[in-house]
């Protein structure tokens, strides 16, 4: 079985993915991922819009900040990334995601998932399971927090994460620079801290 593990998040960018899949620490961090049982990359990557919202919540220890978290219960469009992998790739980037070890006891009831649209798992951060559609006859799975928008305080996401997430979403050629920028400008946590024309100035020269 197949799924699109599908990023809104900082894994957009395919080469934070790919430490992810074969095991490595992502540039500019300090934490290192054991990677998947399957290192290969994934077999496709595509463009996709999710019904729901962008926001930024809690305080990440890798980037500092706020993180980026979907709700699809929201009104708005996320841009977002999906890649086409194993069912059992998705159970290890996603017990990799919730500070769990990958490899067997990883395994999920993806199926549960599909039928039911969300599956809570635990009441950390993406520990919440969702299925937001399908594309060519894989569902379209990601993760997030069991809470929605407006349950949580928002936080102001860091320089460097915003820049990360722009050129993650860059990387697909889907959307014009100004539509990045102002995607993220106004997504709950960035609005009224980060205008369009600073995410863009971020994109332009990095977040130093």
């Amino acid at each position: 079985m197949y799924v699109w593990y599908t990023s809104y998040g900082s894994n957009t960018h395919a080469a934070r993915l790919a430490c992810y899949l074969a095991g490595g620490r992502p540039e500019g961090t300090e934490h290192s991922y054991p990677g998947c049982r399957d290192p290969r990359p994934p077999l496709a990557s595509v463009p996709v819009e999710l019904g729901g919202v962008l926001y930024f919540a809690t305080e990440s220890v890798v980037w500092t900040g706020g993180r980026a978290f979907y709700d699809p219960d929201a009104p708005g469009r996320v841009l977002a990334r999906a890649y086409l992998v194993s069912a059992e790739q998705f159970c290890d980037i996603a017990a990799q995601e919730m500070y769990r070890e990958p490899g067997p006891g990883a395994d999920l009831d993806l199926g549960r998932v599909v039928r039911e649209g969300r599956v809570v798992l635990g009441p950390g951060r993406y520990e919440t399971l969702v299925c937001a559609g399908s594309r060519g006859g894989w569902p379209l799975l990601t993760f997030t927090a069991p809470w929605g928008v407006g349950d949580v305080p928002s936080n102001r996401p860091a320089p460097a994460y915003l820049a990360h997430l722009y050129a993650g979403l860059a990387e697909t050629g889907a959307w014009a620079p100004d539509h990045l920028a102002a995607y993220l400008a106004r997504s709950p946590g960035a609005a009224g801290h980060w205008s369009a024309d600073q995410i863009a100035a971020l994109a332009r020269t990095g977040p130093g």
